[in-house]
């Protein structure tokens, strides 16, 4: 079975491809021709998964799921959220993002802070929505090199080490997009 996830990004669409059965195969945009910017100007996670999935299947025909991800600090009153890319500016750059973040919180001492991802899927004219959650903190610094995004700075509940510390296997256990990957799946195998 093919299935397009409504992305380019190669690092989302490894994590999510090791984590589903090998009789899934994802197809990025890129494979459907798909090479314009799919807008994401929803108000919220759930809104702008939901606009990336319809925009493939309405325009392209496909069977598709799209995911939306933000970062939730409790301080913040839920920024960035739905601007997490974005942050710091339309360069979208992952430290840029960081240090506004590690400067937004300087000499604050609640650092609660959630990752939130929604997966919309459309199959078979019908929608269906995941949602996971990764509770933690953010760090002070940026630690470890792996991952992408907020990882470097986000240490999850119960854990000693920041999302960027852990290997990939050991993240998709935990993670936000882990548990909404999961539950994916698991409407896949009913």
């Amino acid at each position: 079975m093919q299935l397009v996830f409504a992305s380019n990004n190669k690092n989302k669409i490894q994590e999510i491809q090791s984590m589903l059965p090998e009789s899934i195969k994802i197809l990025s945009l890129s494979d459907i021709g798909c090479h314009e910017d799919i807008p994401e100007t929803a108000n919220t996670i759930e809104g702008n998964a939901i606009l990336k999935a319809n925009y493939v299947t309405q325009k392209y025909g496909y069977d598709c799921f799209a995911d939306d991800t933000g970062l939730e600090v409790e301080i913040l009153n839920g920024e960035p959220g739905v601007f997490s890319a974005r942050y710091a500016g339309e360069q979208r750059n992952d430290n840029d993002n960081m240090d506004k973040l590690l400067i937004e919180l300087d000499n604050k001492t609640n650092r609660n802070a959630q990752f939130k991802t929604v997966i919309c899927l459309n199959i078979n004219n019908e929608q269906h929505l995941f949602t996971g959650i990764a509770k933690g903190e953010i760090t002070k610094e940026k630690l470890g090199n792996q991952g992408f995004g907020y990882d470097p700075i986000f240490q999850p509940e119960g854990y000693q080490h920041t999302f960027a510390q852990i290997s990939l296997e050991e993240k998709a256990n935990i993670s936000h997009r882990g548990k909404a990957t999961r539950q994916l799946i698991a409407f896949f195998k009913k």
